[in-house]
């Protein structure tokens, strides 16, 4: 097994164009990363430089200590997991397996050995004589897992592998993939556009935009404590509320105030919160302010324990989801979204008080988007 260590790793392509710039990571062995982000983040780009598919451009890569920039893929000792399986349509579940063993002049007992022991494994030993257009979207996926699996590599890559599966099955192979990863050992180093693969998976997340790193962190201190306004609304579903505010301070208290005009909602801010340093000297200036959906309460008992967050909203939808329901509402003219209990009955059009939990609100510098109260 093996560590993986970015310093300063960087890809330009011809024309200037940044893809990844001063990557900096330690990953650790058996660790599960993730590395998380929209479209052209660079996130993909950033394993296969790992991969050895292209090119560093400025940094150093090492793996298991070892200085691997100029190293063919062959050598690496890793194995990738495409995003289309990749598997050869003519061969069988077992030639597809056993290919990559074969073309190393791996002895013919020792494949046989390896491929039956990582079918075992992803429970497909009655799969090893069909053909991939015989196979599901899930049973491909297994098959081009196994694939990996039967080189021992130090390290797995895997490239957004579940994003052609449906819904059902990406949550069944998502809890595949930790069982996976928790039998082998190894370290694997895992890309998805999909914040909800990444929360439920990763021992750490790499957020990326626009080539450069946001935060590394665990998955829940990264929903705790964002670093930034990116952070904070692209981890979370449903999405981080986000509005202008202002801060005063009134009789030795701190106050966000958000909205329109006169009917401009003010809230108190916990004394904890609002005594950081950080956060006073920022009194009178505008700043954003975010509150995730699941921390707007609309059930009665909050509202009575907490008088001093509760505010008058409009309800504008409500969405049944079974257990919880999606409330879009609209307080002094700004749009939140609520997360609450569907046994409380909420109708369009009506008015309903809701309390903010003021302990749970985040800030953040308006111009530079960074978080003041994290």
């Amino acid at each position: 097994m093996a560590s993986v260590t970015l310093k300063g790793i960087g890809k330009t392509y011809p024309g200037n164009v940044v893809a990844v710039s001063d990557f900096n990571m330690d990953i650790e062995d058996k660790e599960f990363v993730i590395l998380v982000g929209p479209s052209g983040c660079g996130k993909s780009t950033t394993l296969r430089m790992i991969a050895g598919l292209e090119d560093i451009t400025e940094g150093s890569l090492y793996i298991d200590g070892r200085l691997v920039n100029d190293v063919p893929p062959k050598d690496r000792d890793i194995a990738m997991v495409f995003q289309n399986y990749a598997l050869y349509p003519h061969m069988t579940v077992f030639e597809n397996m056993s290919f990559g063993l074969k073309i190393r002049k791996t002895p013919r007992d020792e494949i046989r050995r390896r491929v039956t022991e990582a079918a075992k494994i992803l429970e497909i030993e009655n799969l090893l004589d069909r053909k991939p257009a015989a196979l599901s979207g899930g049973q491909r996926q297994r098959v081009a897992l196994g694939r990996a699996i039967v080189r021992n590599p130090k390290v797995f890559l895997l490239d957004e592998p579940l994003s052609n599966l449906d819904a059902k099955l990406r949550t069944t192979m998502r809890a595949e993939l930790e069982k996976l990863h928790a039998k082998l050992q190894t370290t694997f180093i895992y890309v998805t556009h999909d914040q909800t693969e990444a929360m439920t998976m990763g021992t750490r997340i790499v957020v990326m935009k626009g080539g450069i790193v946001q935060q590394i962190a665990p998955p829940q201190e990264l929903f705790d404590k964002p670093c930034n306004l990116f952070v904070a609304t692209f981890i979370g579903t449903p999405q981080m509320n986000t509005a202008n505010a202002s801060l005063s301070i009134s009789d030795s208290s701190v106050y966000l105030e958000f909205g329109e005009g006169e009917a401009r909602t003010r809230l108190p801010l916990p004394e904890w919160k609002g005594k950081k340093p950080e956060v006073l000297d920022y009194m009178g200036r505008e700043v954003i302010f975010g509150i995730r959906p699941n921390d707007i309460h609309a059930d009665s008992d909050y509202i009575a324990q907490h008088p001093e967050q509760v505010v008058e909203a409009n309800v504008e939808l409500v969405e049944l989801l079974g257990a919880e329901s999606n409330v879009f509402i609209n307080v002094s003219g700004v749009e939140f979204a609520a997360v609450v209990d569907s046994k409380i009955r909420l109708e369009s059009g009506s008015k309903i008080k809701i309390a903010f939990d003021m302990n749970a609100v985040h800030i953040f510098d308006a111009d530079t988007e960074k978080t003041i109260t994290n």
